[in-house]
C-alpha cells in the first residue's frame, strides 16, 4: 500500500467494563459509516454468538472495516503536538479506514483485550454514566497505556440526565490526564456523540506504521511481508481462518506463506476484510486487519501470536524466519482447571476434536489428557475464571452437540513431601500429608461507592482476603488487596455484589505463591474411595464440606438390598459420615397374613446373611446423572 493511502487507515478498540454500552456503540458505528444497512441492522450486531446475544455480553472481540468520509468542517484543524496529530487537508474531503475491534468487558475475557491492543494505535475508552468508573474501566486503560494507544474518553448514556454528570466528567478527565472538554457525551442508545467520536478517532489516532527490521543489531532496509495473528477460527472448507493485522508489506491471494513458529508452510486461499462479514479482496497491505484462509486442517500449527511472513524470507531457515517474527503475545494464564468427561453418545475423540478447534477461537483455553474410573478418558481444562468455563461448556454443547460432565473446579497447589516438590492439578494425586504446601495468589483491584466501604471491607472475615492501601477516584474507592486463588472461586463475586447492592466490581490478576493450608477431602462409598469426588478444600472450610457432601449424597444414592455408608475423610481420620439404609423386603406372605414367628425370625436372619454378603461383593458406582447432580451448587 502505497504510504499516502496507509495514512487513511485509522485502527482502534472499544474497551470498558462489562454492561457499559460497547456493543451499542458499535452498532451506531456501523450506522454513521453506512457499513451496514439500516434494512439488515440489529441490536448487537458484532456478537456474533447467540450466547453473546442471550446474555448480553460480548464475548469474543470483533473486528470490522468501515469507511467513513469526513467533510472539511468536521475535522478540527491544529498544529500538531505531543496530544494529537491532527490532519489538516488538501481537498474538500478526506476518505478514512477505520478497524474497530469491539472487545469482551468482562474480566474472565481479559486476554482477548490484551490481544486486540497489539492490534490498534488507539482506544476509545467508554464509561457508564450509570455507574461511572469501575474496576475494568482502571485495568483496561492500565493495559491500554502499556501498549502505547491514543486513548479517547467518552461518557456513554448521558440521555438519562443524571444529576451527578458533572462529576463523572471531573472524574474521568482526572483519570485519563485530560481537559473536560476532552471527554465525549454520547448516547450510543440514540446516536448523540457517535459521530463526533468517529472525527476524534481520524483526528488524534494515528496512522499504522511500517515496524523497522533490525537484523545483527542495525536497522536494513528490508522489504518483508508479515502479519501478526490475533485470533482464528475453523472454517470446514477453507480451513483454519486466520485474522491478521498486516504490519509489513501485504499478501496476496494465491501466494505462498510460512508461519513462523509452526513452520507450516500453505497457499493463502481466500483472504480479505471484515465488513463485518468475510468480504474476500485480492490483497490486503500494511497497517490492515484482515483475514487469511490458510487451507490448513489442523489446530495445532496455527497459533495466536505467531507470525505470518513471505515466501521470499521463510525460504531462508528456521534461524532467520524468527529473526523477522513480531512480538507475539504472552500465554493465557489459566486459574480454574476443570475436567470433562464424555457421556451419553459423545466419544473421547469427539471432545478432543471440539476442544481443539475451540482452541483456534479462545487462545486462553489449556487442556491435557486426564483419566477417571467412573468417567473413563476426559480432558483436565483451563479456564481463566468460573464464566469462562460456562461460556466454553455452553459452546461446546450448542456448537459440537457434545454431552460431557465435569468435575469440581480446582486449582494448581505447589506441594512438597518425601518425594520431594512438584505442581499437583489432580486432587487424587494432593499428598495425605504434606511437609509444606504453596498455593497461588492474586491481586484485586476493588472498587466501591464510598457507602459500602464497611461492608465490603468486611468481606476480610469471610474469605482470606488482606485488605491493602484504598485510594479515592472521584465518588469511588480503590481497595486493593491480596487473595489465595482458591477463594476466588468461592463465589466471591456474588458476595462482593451482595454487599454493596450490586455496585462494586473488581478485576485481579495472578500475584506469586504464598504457603497455604489445604486438605484433601476423600469420600468413600461402601468403604470405597470415589476419586472422582476429590477435592483440595482450605483446612478451615473441611468439616463444613465433609458433612454438606455426604448429605448431599444420602438424597442422591439410591437405595441397594445392603446399607450403603458414606464417608468423608481427611488424613485418614472419618470427619463426616451418612447411612443409605438398605431397601426393605417384606417376608413373603409372612409379612402379610402373619404367621409362625420362630419361621418369621428365622427368615428374616436369612436375609439379613444374605445382605451382609452383598455388602461385602457389592461395589457402588456412581451413575453420571449422580456425579452431575453432586457437582451443583
Amino acid at each position: 500500500m502505497a504510504d499516502e493511502s496507509q495514512k487513511r487507515i485509522r485502527n482502534f478498540v472499544i474497551i470498558a467494563h462489562i454492561d457499559s454500552g460497547k456493543s451499542t456503540l458499535a452498532d451506531r458505528f456501523l450506522e454513521v459509516t453506512h457499513t451496514v444497512e439500516a434494512r439488515n441492522m440489529r441490536p448487537q450486531y458484532l456478537d456474533r454468538l447467540p450466547l453473546e446475544r442471550e446474555r448480553g455480553i460480548t464475548i469474543k472481540m470483533a473486528p470490522v472495516r468501515m469507511n467513513y468520509r469526513l467533510e472539511t468542517n468536521d475535522v478540527r484543524q491544529g498544529k500538531m503536538n505531543e496530544k494529537s496529530s491532527v490532519i489538516s487537508h488538501e481537498s474538500s474531503s478526506s476518505e478514512f479506514i477505520f478497524n474497530l475491534i469491539d472487545t469482551p468487558g468482562h474480566s474472565d475475557f481479559s486476554y482477548e483485550v490484551s490481544r486486540a491492543l497489539v492490534a490498534v494505535e488507539g482506544a476509545v475508552l467508554l464509561v457508564d454514566a450509570t455507574k461511572g468508573i469501575q474496576a475494568q474501566t482502571l485495568s483496561n486503560l492500565r493495559s491500554a497505556r502499556k501498549a502505547g494507544l491514543k486513548i479517547i474518553g467518552a461518557i456513554n448514556k448521558v440521555d438519562l440526565n443524571l444529576p451527578h454528570l458533572a462529576k463523572m466528567i471531573a472524574s474521568v478527565a482526572d483519570l485519563l490526564e485530560v481537559k473536560e472538554e476532552e471527554i465525549f457525551l454520547i448516547s450510543a442508545k440514540t446516536g448523540r456523540g457517535v459521530k463526533e467520536i468517529l472525527e476524534d478517532v481520524a483526528r488524534v489516532v494515528p496512522p499504522p506504521k511500517e515496524l523497522p527490521v533490525s537484523l545483527g543489531g542495525a536497522k536494513e532496509e528490508i522489504n518483508v511481508n508479515r502479519g501478526l495473528i490475533f485470533d482464528s477460527l475453523y472454517d470446514d472448507h477453507k480451513g483454519i481462518i486466520a485474522f491478521v493485522r498486516l504490519f509489513d508489506g501485504g499478501f496476496k491471494t494465491g501466494e505462498e506463506v510460512r508461519l513462523v513458529a509452526s513452520g507450516a508452510k500453505f497457499k493463502i486461499k481466500e483472504l480479505g476484510y471484515f465488513s463485518p462479514d468475510f468480504k474476500p479482496s485480492a490483497a490486503i497491505s500494511a497497517g490492515e486487519i484482515g483475514y487469511i484462509a490458510t487451507g490448513l486442517k489442523e489446530p495445532a500449527l496455527v497459533k495466536i501470536g505467531d507470525t505470518v511472513l513471505g515466501a521470499d524470507i521463510s525460504e531462508e531457515g528456521s534461524a532467520n524466519r524468527k529473526k523477522f517474527a513480531l512480538a507475539g503475545y504472552r500465554e493465557a494464564a489459566p486459574v480454574v482447571f476443570i475436567s470433562l468427561y464424555p457421556d451419553g453418545a459423545t466419544k473421547f475423540d469427539d471432545l478432543l476434536k471440539a476442544i481443539g478447534r475451540l482452541q483456534l477461537n479462545d487462545a486462553a483455553l489449556s487442556f491435557e489428557p486426564d483419566a477417571n474410573e467412573a468417567l473413563g478418558r476426559g480432558l483436565k481444562v483451563g479456564f481463566l475464571g468460573q464464566l469462562h468455563f460456562e461460556i466454553t461448556a455452553s459452546r461446546l454443547t450448542r456448537e459440537f452437540n457434545l454431552e460431557f460432565i465435569t468435575s469440581f473446579p480446582s486449582i494448581a497447589y505447589r506441594v512438597r513431601d518425601k518425594k520431594g516438590e512438584r505442581v499437583i492439578k489432580q486432587p487424587q494425586d494432593f499428598p495425605d500429608d504434606p511437609e509444606k504446601i504453596w498455593q497461588p495468589m492474586i491481586k484485586l483491584e476493588i472498587l466501591t461507592p464510598q457507602q459500602y466501604l464497611g461492608q465490603v471491607v468486611n468481606l476480610k472475615n469471610v474469605f482470606d482476603l488482606e485488605i491493602g492501601e484504598i485510594l479515592t477516584i472521584g465518588e469511588n474507592l480503590v481497595i486493593s488487596g491480596r487473595m489465595p486463588l482458591a477463594e476466588l472461586i468461592r463465589d466471591f463475586d456474588d458476595q462482593l455484589k451482595s454487599s454493596s447492592a450490586g455496585f462494586a466490581s473488581f478485576s485481579y490478576e495472578l500475584d506469586g505463591e504464598a504457603e497455604a493450608e489445604a486438605e484433601k477431602l476423600e469420600i468413600l462409598i461402601a468403604d470405597e474411595v470415589m476419586p472422582e469426588l476429590t477435592r483440595i478444600v482450605p483446612k478451615k472450610d473441611v468439616e463444613r464440606e465433609a458433612r454438606s457432601t455426604a448429605e448431599r449424597l444420602k438424597e442422591l444414592l439410591p437405595k441397594q438390598q445392603f446399607t450403603q455408608a458414606i464417608q468423608a475423610r481427611c488424613r485418614g481420620r472419618i470427619i463426616a459420615r451418612e447411612t443409605v439404609p438398605a431397601m426393605k423386603k417384606l417376608l413373603g406372605n409372612f409379612g402379610k397374613t402373619g404367621g409362625d414367628r420362630t419361621r418369621k425370625m428365622k427368615l428374616w436372619k436369612k436375609q439379613q446373611r444374605g445382605k451382609e454378603k452383598l455388602k461385602e461383593m457389592g461395589k457402588v458406582k456412581l451413575s453420571p446423572e449422580i456425579f452431575r447432580n453432586i457437582l451443583k451448587k
